[in-house]
């Protein structure tokens, strides 16, 4: 599955990385898809909240409404999305 579906500007440090002649790079399929989902979860606050957020109880609705706002991109299948917590070692 080479076929190139999704484009977008490739995103690194809030910034727009750009190759040697100054224009903007582009990323194609899971870069893109992938981006598009980390700014939606920092769009919808749910970052914010889990950082803020020290019960391990609520940290983990947190994480299930991650999944669920990740679910709803038509590009990801439903079910098979999974976020977990390093531990603090």
């Amino acid at each position: 599955m080479n076929e190139i579906l999704y484009v977008d500007l490739l995103i690194q440090g809030n910034d727009f990385v750009l190759n040697t002649g100054n224009e903007p790079e582009l990323c194609n399929n899971r870069k893109s898809i992938g981006q598009d989902i980390i700014h939606s979860i920092i769009e919808s606050g749910l970052a914010t909240e889990l950082i803020a957020e020290r019960s391990p109880t609520m940290r983990a609705d947190i994480f299930t409404r991650m999944e669920l706002l990740i679910e709803d991109d038509e590009r990801i299948v439903p079910g098979t999305v999974e976020i977990g917590e390093e531990s603090r070692t």
